[in-house]
């Protein structure tokens, strides 16, 4: 006899939704709709995997088609949200793209919040929450993620430093060098976050104050200058490792 084919298939397109999840209608509208209907072009019928940060990941049927919205009937619990690990990324705002990219890795990564942190040489002291979300949610829709990370309003340093929690140790990508980060990392289990500088990097005061810090570890991530946003994915990476996630 033939194999019965998956259901929901692994084609079907997946989609984030702001209501809590539950079986019955779920009504689809705007921008979510357009991409279901025009671009996905979904008939009746057909599956949608949906999924809402809160629940998991559910089954959903096209039943009712319009011109600008559809109806689905939500049906079966496909997974529960993830277990993610507790590691924060405070990363200084860069330019335009780049602090978008920041954003689409801690989340494809598996980091459960994102801190944006105001520096002396960051150059960008505004951010758009609603356009970094938005980049967070494609990047879970397209890596079937079932969590996304928390978004903070931006803090400064000092507030940052003031407020610290004392369980959770704060990893510093010190440009002037540190212990090697994995070593690091195996050393200081548990609730963890990584502090990563803007392009120009930390002034020599901000350093200070960071060192001077109880829970600061000043970490190395290797001999190469690396970018912000590329040392932001690579002691991401590296805290996963360690910590076994990966």
């Amino acid at each position: 006899m033939p194999a019965t084919p998956a259901w929901p298939p692994q084609s079907a397109p997946r989609l984030f939704v702001e209501a809590t999840l539950s079986p019955g209608e779920l009504r689809i509208d705007g921008a979510q709709a357009h991409y279901l209907i025009a671009v996905m072009r979904i008939k009746l019928g057909e599956a949608i995997k949906l999924f809402d940060d809160r629940t998991g990941e559910w089954a959903g049927v096209a039943r009712q088609i319009g011109k600008r919205d559809l109806i689905l009937e939500v049906t079966d619990l496909l997974r529960e949200r993830e277990a993610v690990p507790d590691l924060w990324l405070c990363a200084a705002p860069i330019k335009k793209g780049r602090i978008d990219w920041i954003a689409e890795k801690a989340c494809e990564l598996g980091v459960d919040r994102l801190v944006p942190v105001l520096t002396r040489r960051s150059v960008v002291d505004k951010l758009n929450p609603e356009r970094l979300r938005a980049h967070m949610i494609e990047a879970a829709e397209q890596c079937g993620r079932t969590a996304l990370p928390a978004l903070d309003e931006m803090v400064k340093l000092p507030a940052l430093l003031r407020d610290w929690p004392e369980a959770r140790t704060l990893f510093f990508a010190d440009e002037a060098g540190g212990v090697p980060a994995i070593e690091a990392m195996r050393a200081h289990p548990g609730p963890a976050a990584i502090l990563v500088g803007p392009e120009g990097g930390f002034d020599d005061a901000e350093r200070a104050a960071i060192k001077a810090h109880s829970r600061a570890v000043g970490i190395s991530l290797g001999p190469r200058i690396l970018r912000a946003e590329t040392a932001t994915a690579a002691a991401v990476a590296l805290w996963m490792g360690a910590a076994g996630d990966w």
